[in-house]
């Protein structure tokens, strides 16, 4: 399929996409004005490794950029969760909390969305405090053990200095009296030094632990706090609404694509080519009296509107026609289509009034002995038709009585006439053959308007005894299977299918070309023919005139005398073309 058939087939559906597109769009739009707005309270945090002398600045870095990674999730685990919610006195937390570190650098961010704004910034600020007090109390439990060990030596050691050095102060009292307990204040004096040395190093160990305990806690502290939020982060009405309008637009597409692809019907001259390889003789446009139940006079758009677009499609139709067959003229054409209610009979008559424009003797048959239409078109009576005049053989003495002139010079009708129980049988007997000779011999053309080759046999009958046969498609509505099982019908018994008239053709089908064709084009230029036609109808009032005479009309081709004679008759109902 080309670009330009999508662009027909977008125009044709237009109102659909614009529908879904606006439904869609609409509905989005509501939806997002009564959803309750969601607000978003965030907060900052920092991470500072605890400094090692043995690592390099990088290395404490990305240790620090790790650090964060296992702060934000450890700021979502149950304990903090739970400690958060006491303190806030909540039942439950029903927010949604996300933390996450940020890319790159030291820092976390605790994002908190709920409806409520206030609550949701105490709980992103509450998250952060939480946390630092768990953090630190789990980092000064590392060192308490080591300071209490420490802090029981230090005492004893203080107990044992004491108690040394009030023996070294009674033993000074009596240094003189025996050289034994000079001995003994020597060895005194010597534990008191050794006390007072291992307390000094004992306090040093301790000065070191709580500069230790000092480097190896970490930093962490709340850069930027929470803020109450002043817009909702959700739900975001103007980009929602622009996303349904995109969604319903491309909805729609997809819709009309699958329409189409699913749609067997032919609506236009390129689907007739493509699925039944036959030419589009005519394309009729779609006029008003096509969609209302309009009195089938006025169905009669050549003879009635002689320059509007649809008569315009008919003088087309009838050129193709010409042109069709240059090596053997047309002079039967049988005009059918495939079901029912596709225009058919008005595509005959109306065929027959733009041929008879031209001068052309032409003889329109209802051959539909079913539902016979053709002479509510013309408004004439049916009480004598067809069936009458193959009741015997065709003479000069019957024929001329059945046939009925009509407004539009040069054009007469033959209509039904009672309707026969066999019409298969008649239209195929011998009568009905002699009777086509017969007309052939007096007039330019003879169009049959049939019934539907699907419906009944009648068509396929005569179409095998007529030069062409031309079939109506009514665009839009006929499917591309039941047109081809019609052409089938009538290939199987020979019938010469010239090609294809089709009808109530909307502009859009096929980018409004041909309405512009007609309107444009031929509709100011076939000026003569609707003058000539105006003239006609005032001066004769009807298609008899009185100039036409047997030896005027055209010469009998059958060689049986019944039919030469049958001929002549004929001929004193057609006017002569020399007398125009």
């Amino acid at each position: 399929m080309e670009l330009r058939q999508y662009g027909a087939i977008l125009r044709r559906w237009l109102w659909f996409v614009l529908l879904g597109t606006l439904l869609i769009g609409g509905m989005t739009y509501v939806i997002s004005r009564n959803t309750t707005p969601v607000y978003l309270a965030t907060a900052t945090i920092f991470v500072d490794q605890a400094t090692n002398a043995n690592e390099s600045v990088y290395g404490t870095i990305i240790a620090s950029e790790r650090q964060a990674q296992t702060y934000a999730q450890l700021m979502l685990t149950r304990p903090v969760l739970d400690a958060v919610t006491a303190r806030l006195g909540l039942p439950e937390l029903t927010s949604m909390i996300s933390v996450e570190p940020i890319q790159d650098t030291q820092l976390i961010r605790v994002d908190v969305e709920d409806t409520d704004k206030e609550l949701a910034t105490q709980i992103a600020n509450t998250i952060p405090e939480v946390f630092v007090e768990q953090h630190t109390e789990r980092q000064l439990q590392k060192f308490t053990g080591s300071r209490e060990s420490l802090d029981k030596e230090i005492r004893s050691l203080s107990t044992n200095i004491s108690q040394v050095q009030t023996k070294i102060t009674e033993l000074e009292a009596i240094q003189n009296r025996t050289s034994a307990q000079d001995a003994d204040l020597s060895r005194f004096q010597d534990s008191l030094q050794q006390y007072r040395n291992s307390y000094a190093n004992l306090v040093k160990s301790f000065e070191d632990l709580r500069l230790n305990e000092a480097r190896a806690t970490d930093t962490i502290s709340t850069v930027e706090p929470a803020e109450v939020p002043k817009k909702p982060v959700r739900p975001r009405v103007l980009l929602n609404t622009v996303l349904g309008l995109l969604v319903g637009m491309v909805l729609a597409i997809g819709g009309v694509l699958l329409i189409e692809y699913l749609d067997d019907t032919l609506k236009n001259p390129d689907d007739v080519v493509q699925a039944l390889k036959l030419s589009t003789l005519g394309a009729i446009p779609r006029t008003r009296q096509d969609n209302g139940d309009a009195d089938a006079e006025r169905q009669l758009v050549a003879f009635l509107n002689p320059k509007s677009p649809v008569a315009e499609a008919y003088r087309i139709l009838r050129t193709n026609i010409q042109f069709s067959s240059l090596d053997k003229p047309i002079r039967t054409l049988l005009v059918t289509s495939a079901n029912p209610s596709e225009g058919k009979s008005t595509t005959a008559a109306n065929l027959a009034a733009i041929m008879a424009q031209t001068g052309q003797k032409v003889v329109l048959i209802d051959t539909d002995l079913r539902r016979p239409v053709i002479h509510k078109v013309f408004n004439v009576p049916n009480n004598l038709g067809l069936t009458s005049a193959l009741l015997t053989p065709p003479d000069a003495s019957t024929l001329p009585h059945l046939i009925q002139p009509t407004l539009i010079k040069n054009l007469s009708v033959l209509t039904s006439g009672p309707l026969p129980p066999n019409p298969s049988e008649l239209l195929g007997s011998r009568r009905m053959a002699d009777l086509i000779e017969v007309l052939k011999s007096v007039a330019d053309i003879v169009i049959f308007d049939s019934p539907p080759a699907l419906a009944v046999t009648d068509s396929a009958v005569l179409a095998r005894q007529l030069d062409g046969v031309l079939l109506v498609i009514d665009s839009g509505e006929t499917r591309e299977p039941l047109a081809r099982r019609a052409i089938q019908e009538l290939t199987k018994v020979g019938a010469h299918i010239l090609g294809v008239a089709l009808n109530r053709l909307s502009p859009t089908t096929t980018d409004g070309y041909y309405y512009y064709y007609y309107h444009h084009y031929y509709g100011d230029t076939d000026k003569g023919d609707s003058e000539k036609q105006s003239r006609n109808t005032n001066g004769t009032g009807s298609s008899t005139g009185d100039g036409g005479t047997a030896s005027e009309g055209r010469a009998p081709r059958s060689g049986k005398s019944t039919l030469r004679s049958a001929a002549r008759r004929l001929a004193t109902i057609f006017p002569s073309s020399r007398s125009e």
